[in-house]
């Protein structure tokens, strides 16, 4: 049984957005120290940010892993199984926003997105941005993206 590629083959992935007070690229491990001290700074932050359930991460990690972790979301990237984006402010990241299958019924898409403690005043504009973004230059019929308060 042939499975439903994520996104149209003949989708053209965007590589960035520049939205106001933040840019977006794919994340890759060019980033892997600034990202790492990124989330290493605001684990409890990231943890309550809608749409990060308890699962596992945000725990601390090794700067070596952290690169893995970069390299699986580049190569999901580049073969088009998901989507994740630095959130940077300049050359600083400042957070990461993913985009990947959804495993909830009726939904094509799950959006999910955190910003540094220290940059907590753009968690709701980031979410504007990119639910705008996703509406607007890609496929989704009914994408899934926790609402900020």
């Amino acid at each position: 049984m042939a499975i439903d590629p994520f996104v149209p083959d003949g989708f053209v992935v965007p590589s960035s957005l520049d939205a106001s007070g933040f840019r977006l690229e794919p994340l890759g491990p060019q980033h892997n120290e600034r990202d790492h001290a990124a989330w290493m700074s605001s684990i409890d932050h990231i943890n309550a940010t809608p749409g990060f359930p308890s699962n596992g991460w945000p725990a601390p990690m090794t700067l070596e892993a952290n690169r893995g972790d970069l390299e699986r979301h580049a190569e999901d990237f580049a073969t088009r199984r998901g989507f994740t984006y630095s959130v940077l402010d300049a050359d600083e990241v400042i957070g990461c926003v993913y985009i990947y299958p959804s495993d909830l019924d009726g939904h094509d898409a799950a959006i999910r997105s955190w910003v540094t403690e220290s940059r907590s005043d753009l968690d709701v504009e980031l979410w504007r941005s990119v639910s705008a973004w996703i509406e607007d230059s890609w496929p989704f019929a009914n994408p899934h993206y926790d609402p900020r308060p």
